[in-house]
């Protein structure tokens, strides 16, 4: 054992505060009252705790202290005795022990049970067998107390005895057997048969089979005991399967939650068979129904979602789907998306319509609840669920349509955003439904609401209307929504108080324009006389606010961009009404008026009546519009008519061809049986062949502790070498390594401390501080290091956010004999790697460029390498960052000058990291290497710098070592 491998002892927060010296100390407890003798133990636990000896304390404490019967006092004294030295130097007993052995006895006979069973409590932490073995007869005869909480207590201190020094209590599992016969307190029960498994488990197994009818009678926790046992004794023994697995059926009916549960995992691990498939996942969707506690759901959500992966009880629960679909009345947002995301994996042919139907219904209550702040996020979720539908299963797509584009005119732009999205991939892959699409669009086009909705709309208006009465319909439409045109003019007159004449064709659109200086307002002077002022130098400010038509709405605000995509919208429509209609009277009209509203637009983007004047680029647009339609040339025509039709194809081809290449991978590894293979007999197997000497819930804990050593191929040892960090030189006195061991919300530091001098060096301390933010949990206890000895200690650090972070400190020791003061050796710094807190992760382009607004903090780093391919400096920074790269591979390939990429990472902390990559290759040098600059975004400061500092480092890297 090593020096610093001492029993664990309670843990108690120490005060900072001055404590009196070792005299005082005895003196308060000798002749003080209860009140400072009280405070004077405390005090001297504290200096305990804290690795410092007082002289003679534990004769003091003997003589003055321990005949006390005050209750505060025996507490006190049971964490004294459990942290005070027992042993002396040579590792025999202390003399005054045998006293403290004789209290302990007077305790365990005393006819107060709080003291007894507190006492037997203290007993579990004493690893000293001289010191129990008097006590055994008095431990005995606790089990026969009235009270439970005496008896309780006294099994456990049988078990910790029993467990540790057998040979104090060889008869112990034959005690607690017979105790279990006669026993009735539930907690007594559970104590004794957790005994019975860890101690002797035929015993255990004895007793159960002689109670197993009444199982389902037993308290809670002797339930969650008993299903440890079968799950343990089925995994080693797989024939004891049949024997309980109708206990394991009954506990699935247990009262409390915590054994349902239990009990259904453990059923899904000792039996395939449908029905108890079904069982037990009918186990855990009742639990999340009615248990209150988001956590909760979410925990069993995953289990149900463990169950999916196997495909044989992915059709078990698609029976279960429309009890699935009860969870989504919880008001969670991120448990409704996990059930949401689960049930799009179990759509299939026979519960599709249930599943759309049940949906179209949250669809609806979602317009009938008030607004709140999850609401829109979760009708953005319905949507994109139905989406998903509707392309694996194209027959019900025309019930989901009319319900969706109701949301366009939703003030949730996402939402709105989303049924766009889907509208325009089923418009274009379901013919049959474009009529219906169209009059849908149509029928909402005058109640959006959103500028961004609106240019999608009029985009999907103009690619797919191509009968002569849709694009007559389309054309009214956008009419209706622009207002009177030209729109300068029917904005001066609103602006000079004039009404229109409804009854005049011309003010309604026909193209007429009049002259502003004729329309200018009349003002009265002071004398009586007439004066005029030109409405382009007046005030634009109106007593009354007319709401206006929704596009000219987003014109006046400066929006031109969906003046731009009006114009392509307006030019497709008339090239196709060109090629629909034979008559050329009725031709030109049409392309007369389509330049008609192309030139009104451009016409107010210069007049300054907008509060933002048009764009370059959007006027350049509107001009380029405006030329097609006056010139016609053939291959304009087919830009505007056909290529922009095969291009959207060609992207939603690209992304189906993603999302299946991405499922694929995803594709659980169904074993394929051929006709000749061998026939697999289970009774004829053998134990490891079974896997019934492994425990899976141990296994995957290990695993979970030990990390990433198993993925590697590598052997833990050889693995850890590579974590050690040098804390002082060689020809230091004290030489010192720590290895880091880096778990999700904690770091464990094992430092290696070796005495390199020929003398003993005494209260050899480790001192740590940390630097960012990191906590030290506890403070390493002084040790005794013998010449060139050795010894461990661990120290923890706890993590509470992903920024790079350092530990510091040294190591002060005294020298034996020695006057002068204490002796320190310096630690090298230990950098915390960023690195082992992120994680790739995965979102939309929509939900990027959100985070991207949002996020208050960017770092921009500048890319200096000798990496000349941009490819190869692509997948190096992926590696090294443990960053997603959402840019498809399509948009990326391909031998060109310039990159550009998106990158996404997420920490065990829940904090998102972006990252926009901007590289350029310069031309005509192959060998040059890459330029440019990386963007990085995070929400908090620390995340955004020590992202950068980690990039700069792995650039600086390449550089010494290039990468072929």
């Amino acid at each position: 054992m090593s020096v610093t491998e001492q029993p664990c002892y309670t843990l108690i927060s120490t005060p900072d505060s001055d404590y009196p010296p070792p005299d005082q100390l005895r003196k308060e407890l000798e002749i003080g009252d209860i009140k400072a003798k009280i405070d004077a133990l405390k005090k001297a636990i504290y200096i305990i705790l804290n690795g410092e000896k007082i002289p003679g304390i534990l004769m003091a404490v003997v003589k003055f202290v321990l005949p006390l019967q005050d209750h505060n006092v025996k507490k006190l004294l049971l964490i004294f005795w459990e942290i005070i030295p027992k042993t002396s130097a040579d590792g025999k007993l202390l003399h005054e022990m045998i006293l403290v052995c004789d209290a302990y006895r007077r305790d365990l006979q005393h006819p107060n049970e709080f003291i007894r069973g507190s006492t037997l409590r203290f007993l579990c932490k004493l690893k000293e067998p001289e010191i129990l073995e008097p006590l055994m007869p008095s431990i005995r005869s606790c089990l026969e107390h009235r009270h439970s909480y005496v008896r309780r207590n006294a099994v456990l201190a049988i078990y910790t005895i029993y467990r540790n020094f057998d040979f104090l209590i060889p008869d112990g599992p034959e005690l607690i057997a017979n105790f279990l016969e006669r026993e009735q307190d539930m907690s007594c029960k559970r104590n004794a048969f957790m005994m019975l498994i860890h101690a002797d488990q035929e015993r255990a197994l004895s007793y159960l089979t002689s109670c197993i009818d009444q199982v389902h009678s037993f308290g809670d926790i002797l339930q969650l005991v008993i299903v440890e046992l079968i799950y343990k004794v089925c995994h080693a023994n797989p024939s004891e399967r049949s024997r309980f697995i109708r206990c394991i059926y009954s506990l699935l009916n247990a009262t409390s939650p915590a054994v349902r549960y239990e009990a259904a995992g453990t059923l899904v691990t000792l039996s395939s068979a449908p029905s108890a498939i079904k069982a037990a996942a009918s186990c855990y969707i009742e639990i999340i129904l009615k248990e209150s506690d988001n956590n909760v759901k979410l925990i069993v959500l995953d289990r149900l979602i463990a169950l999916k992966e196997q495909p044989n009880q992915e059709r078990v629960l698609q029976e279960l789907v429309m009890d699935i679909l009860r969870v989504l009345a919880t008001p969670d947002l991120e448990v409704r998306k996990k059930t949401l995301s689960l049930i799009l994996d179990l759509v299939s042919s026979r519960n599709i319509e249930d599943i759309v139907l049940v949906l179209k219904k949250e669809v609806t209550k979602t317009h009938n609840t008030t607004e709140h702040e999850d609401t829109g996020k979760y009708r953005q979720l319905l949507v994109r669920t139905l989406h998903s539908c509707c392309i694996k299963f194209p027959d019900i797509s025309a019930t989901v349509i009319p319900v969706l584009t109701e949301f366009l005119s939703d003030t949730n732009e996402l939402a709105a955003a989303d049924v766009l999205v889907f509208v325009r991939e089923a418009i274009q892959k379901f013919e049959g439904l474009r009529p219906l699409i169209i009059e849908k669009l149509l029928e909402a086009f005058l109640s959006i609401k959103s500028v961004k909705v609106h240019r999608a709309a009029i985009w999907i208006l103009g690619e797919y209307a191509t009968s002569a009465d849709d694009i007559r319909s389309v054309m009214s439409k956008v009419r209706q929504s622009l207002g009177e045109i030209p729109i300068v003019d029917d904005e001066i007159r609103k602006a000079a108080g004039e009404q229109t004449d409804p009854e005049n064709p011309l003010a309604q659109g026909t193209g007429s324009v009049t002259n502003p200086v004729a329309s200018s307002a009349r003002l009265v002077t002071a004398d009586g006389t007439y004066a005029t002022q030109s409405i382009f130098s007046a005030a634009v400010t109106t007593a009354k606010k007319e709401e206006r038509p929704p596009l000219r709405k987003y014109l006046m605000e400066g929006d031109f961009f969906i003046g731009a995509s009006m114009a392509t919208t307006m030019t497709k429509l008339a090239l196709r009404f060109v090629q629909q209609v034979s008559n050329p009277q009725t031709q030109n009209q049409f392309c007369a008026e389509a330049m008609l509203v192309i030139a009104a637009i451009l016409h107010l983007g210069r007049s300054g009546l907008p509060q933002k004047p048009i764009s370059n680029d959007d006027a350049e647009r509107l001009g380029l519009c405006l030329k097609v339609l006056s010139d016609r040339s053939p291959i304009l025509v087919e830009v505007f008519t056909d290529a922009c039709r095969r291009s959207i194809s060609l992207m939603l081809a690209a992304k189906a061809e993603e999302e299946a290449a991405a499922q694929k991978n995803l594709e659980k590894n169904s074993r394929s049986i051929q006709a000749d293979d061998l026939v697999s007999f289970k009774q004829l197997l053998s134990r490891n062949e079974l896997g019934g000497l492994e425990d899976v819930f141990e296994s995957s804990l290990s695993q979970a502790l030990v990390g990433s050593a198993q993925r590697t191929g590598l052997d833990l040892s050889v693995s850890k070498l590579n974590k050690v960090t040098q804390l002082t030189g060689f020809s230091d006195p004290v030489y010192a390594e720590a290895y880091v061991n880096v778990n999700q919300y904690d770091i464990v530091l094992d430092v290696l401390i070796v005495n390199q001098t020929a003398d003993t060096l005494q209260n050899c301390t480790l001192e740590l501080a940390t630097l960012g933010d990191l906590k030290l949990v506890e403070k390493p206890s002084a040790i005794i290091l013998a010449p060139h000895d050795f010894a461990n200690i661990k120290a923890s650090v706890k993590v509470a956010s992903t920024e790079n972070g350092i530990i510091f400190g040294n190591i002060v020791y005294d020298v034996t004999g020695s006057t002068s003061d204490r002796n320190v050796v310096v630690l090298n710094d230990i950098h915390i790697d960023i690195m082992d807190y992120i994680m790739p992760a995965s979102c939309t382009d929509a939900e990027f460029r959100q985070m991207w607004a949002d996020f208050e903090w960017e770092n921009k780093v500048t890319v200096n390498t000798n990496i000349n391919d941009l490819n190869l400096y692509l997948q190096h920074l992926l590696k090294s960052t443990n960053m997603k790269c959402l840019t498809p591979e399509k948009a990326l390939a391909g031998d060109c000058g310039f990159m550009a990429a998106n990158l996404y990472a997420r920490s065990v902390f829940g904090e998102d990291a972006l990252a926009n990559l901007s590289l350029e290759k310069p031309f005509g040098k192959p060998d040059a290497p890459v330029t440019g600059h990386i963007r990085i975004r995070a929400k908090s400061q620390g995340m955004a710098l020590s992202l950068g500092d980690k990039i700069n480092t792995i650039q600086k890297a390449s550089v010494k070592s290039p990468v072929a």
